[in-house]
């Protein structure tokens, strides 16, 4: 069903990405030095489907690394508490190792 999902979603994307590929293929000049536009140095001229590319991209990257930092704490958290659930449990492993300890010993010294 997700398969089913991603592809419904997925499909439409690359048909858009395509057509806007096939749509902004003339060249473009990105000038960095904005004192000197006519500077070569500091320019790049590409198809403009590559610039909006990488902006797609920049701007994908740029939101998982905002997602992933505002969601620092809850991992901590999360964390924390399987240490803990960890710790909980090894305990109670020990607690149960005891009984069953005791429990075979009285019935050691019941039978005899």
């Amino acid at each position: 069903m997700m398969r089913f999902i991603k592809l419904i979603v997925l499909v439409p994307i690359a048909i858009i990405l395509v057509v806007l590929s096939v749509a902004n293929r003339h060249f473009v000049t990105l000038a960095l030095n904005p004192f000197r536009p006519d500077d070569t140095l500091l320019s790049v001229s590409l198809p403009l489907f590559v610039f909006l590319f990488i902006a797609l991209m920049a701007g994908v990257i740029l939101g998982s690394l905002v997602t992933w930092f505002a969601q620092g704490r809850y991992r901590k958290q999360a964390r924390d508490e399987a240490h803990e659930a960890r710790k909980w449990r090894e305990e109670a492993g020990k607690q149960r190792t005891r009984v069953e300890e005791i429990t075979t010993r009285n019935l050691i010294s019941a039978s005899k």
